[in-house]
């Protein structure tokens, strides 16, 4: 038998700690577990503490200690690295639970707040003292700077150790955690930080350094006064273009060594270059503002004197492609009333919102998830819906329809108090994304059974609505957010009640010039309106003679010696003879008795 483990007066008070811990933790197996503590704390105490031994050991450790290593940790007397806590995937939220119940209350407050459930609320509470650990302090203690430490370390050492998916897992729970600790105030940002370098800097690695510096200098400029998302597309087109000559045409350093041939073959190459995300050739939408950004990229380097801009103009507005530009897709009357009837029956009540404002006031699905609690306002004695800055650089204000009210009210009623966003649409404490918005809609569409209906469709439903009852197109603009008449035109163009009902007044009008001779039942109002008017048309006037009153001159065409006529026109002169010995017209009758003896005697 070895001599008994001699500890020093450090670690008695440490093991002291540890057993006092234990006595409300309910641990069957208490003497084995405090054996197990002792022999740790000699030999950390022989290797000259926990910090000093390697992985191996410290998981070895570990194995043969688990709930003292766990108590240390959440105690902060040791602190674990990334691949300590990868590997060991410690319970430390069970014995933090019941080491730190003060902190565990905070944070389950915090939770509630988003509605998390229990199982999720704990999985949040273990990550969260895995950081604390890693940190060395208390989870209520962690701020923004060891979060966001703590789970890029973690990330790299689930990647360092092959453990992919479990690095996956943890990215998700992460995800959850920051918002839930950005309402709590203790993060800043609600969208977990990207971890991995961006491709806006890896793209431009084997791009000619001329070219880049040109690149990124205009990009720099261009981000002052237009959108984020502009931007980005501005530049992405431009590091396409740029990776494209390095690889085709390393010789070209600078713009200023372009010249047209280059532009025809990356057009070509543009052409047949598959989508990196559906595999599929580019649109040519795709392809026109790739290239609509590159030659004003070229054009306003040469204008602004960047060094190495190209000597001529490289794109012409003949190199873009022409764009189909179909009619917008609406949805008819019977459509229509079919989705109302199903999103009132929808239980969802986001769904239910999110569909019946585009419905109902025709926004953009952007400007939807853009707006804020405070959206709604009253003007006099009406309630107008706040569109804030969009698409267009305007906002506007919309009439809100009194049923909407009503559900925008009911929405704000149920909002978790103590969000850390002013938006309206938060869903666990998160902005609604798109694609729940546009799943919502599919899925009320199909019960509904019109088949898939998207949300811009419903913006060019309201529109056609519009104007198929009789709304100016003055006032479509301004509730569409359209800068001009000609964006507001195109719904003017579209096949719809308004066109028919043009269409069948002017064919009314066609068929009378066909056939004036229709029994008096079958002439419509138009038609008689037509007949009349014709008979009173010259050929460089009007004559305002009521048709009521004879005219001595209406056969002066008949004595005019250019008049001939033909056997078609016999029925028409008998039925002018008629009429003209039906009214005592003797001379009117012998022109037209004249004329048809003419025919008569006439070889056919």
């Amino acid at each position: 038998m070895g001599a008994p483990l001699q500890l020093s007066e450090g670690s008695l008070d440490v093991i002291a700690e540890f057993a006092l811990s234990l006595q409300d933790s309910g641990l069957t197996a208490w003497n084995s577990t405090m054996s197990a503590a002792r022999t740790l704390s000699g030999r950390m105490e022989r290797a000259d503490g926990w910090q000093r031994a390697d992985l191996d050991t410290q998981v070895a450790w570990m194995r043969q200690a688990r709930p003292f290593v766990s108590w240390m940790l959440v105690t902060g007397q040791i602190t674990a690295t990334a691949d300590f806590i990868a590997v060991a995937d410690l319970k430390l939220g069970v014995t933090a639970k019941r080491l730190l119940p003060h902190a565990h209350a905070w944070f389950l407050r915090a939770a509630g707040v988003l509605d998390a459930s229990r199982l999720d609320a704990a999985i949040q509470w273990n990550a969260l003292c895995k950081i604390a650990a890693m940190s060395a302090v208390s989870p209520d203690l962690v701020d923004e700077a060891m979060f966001h430490d703590a789970r890029a370390s973690l990330d790299e050492a689930y990647q360092r150790r092959g453990m992919p998916q479990s690095g996956k897992n943890l990215r998700s729970v992460f995800h959850r955690l920051q918002l839930t600790l950005f309402h709590e105030g203790t993060v800043n940002t609600p969208s977990p930080r990207s971890i991995r370098e961006s491709v806006s800097v890896t793209g431009w690695l084997h791009v000619a350094p001329g070219y880049r510096q040109a690149a990124e200098r205009y990009v720099e400029q261009v981000a002052l006064s237009l959108r984020p998302a502009t931007v980005k597309h501005i530049e992405q087109h431009l590091r396409v273009f740029g990776r494209w000559l390095a690889e085709q045409h390393p010789e070209v350093a600078h713009c200023a060594d372009l010249n047209r041939s280059h532009i025809e073959e990356f057009k070509a190459w543009l052409a047949v270059t598959p989508s990196p995300r559906t595999g599929k050739p580019l649109a040519r939408t795709s392809i026109k503002e790739q290239l609509i950004n590159l030659g004003c990229f070229f054009d306003r380097i040469t204008a602004w004197d960047y060094p190495g801009a190209p000597g001529r103009p490289l794109l012409h507005g003949a190199d873009l492609p022409r764009i189909d530009r179909p009619l917008p897709r609406f949805l008819d009357d019977a459509a229509a009333a079919k989705l109302a009837r199903a999103t009132k029956a929808e239980p969802d009540p986001l769904a239910r919102l999110c569909i019946e404002i585009l419905a109902r006031t025709g926004v953009r699905l952007s400007e939807l998830l853009g707006l804020t609690v405070d959206a709604v306002v009253t003007i006099g004695a009406i309630h107008w819906l706040r569109i804030p800055v969009g698409k267009l650089h305007n906002d506007r204000y919309i009439p809100l329809h009194p049923d909407l009210k009503t559900l925008i009210d009911a929405w704000l009623d149920d909002r978790p108090p103590g969000l850390r966003s002013d938006l309206l649409l938060i869903e666990r404490g998160r902005p609604v994304t798109k694609f729940r918005v546009a799943t919502s809609l599919s899925r009320v569409a199909r019960q509904a059974g019109i088949g898939h209906v998207t949300p811009h469709q419903l913006r060019h439903t309201l529109a056609t609505q519009a104007i198929n009852n009789g709304m100016s197109l003055d006032a479509i603009a301004a509730l569409l957010g359209h800068k001009t008449l000609a964006m507001t035109m195109v719904y003017a163009r579209i096949a719809d009640t308004t066109v028919a009902d043009e269409y069948f007044a002017v064919t009314e009008k066609v068929e009378a010039l066909y056939d004036r001779q229709l029994p008096a039942h079958d002439e419509g109002r138009q038609m008689r309106h037509l007949r009349n008017e014709m008979r009173r048309m010259l050929g460089n006037g009007y004559c305002e003679r009521p048709a009521q009153i004879d005219c001595n001159f209406e056969c002066i065409c008949e004595s005019c010696s250019f008049f001939t006529t033909s056997l078609e026109f016999r029925p028409t002169l008998l039925s002018q003879r008629d009429d003209a010995a039906a009214k005592g017209q003797t001379a009117r009758q012998q022109i037209y008795d004249g004329l048809l003896q003419h025919l008569d005697q006439t070889p056919a």
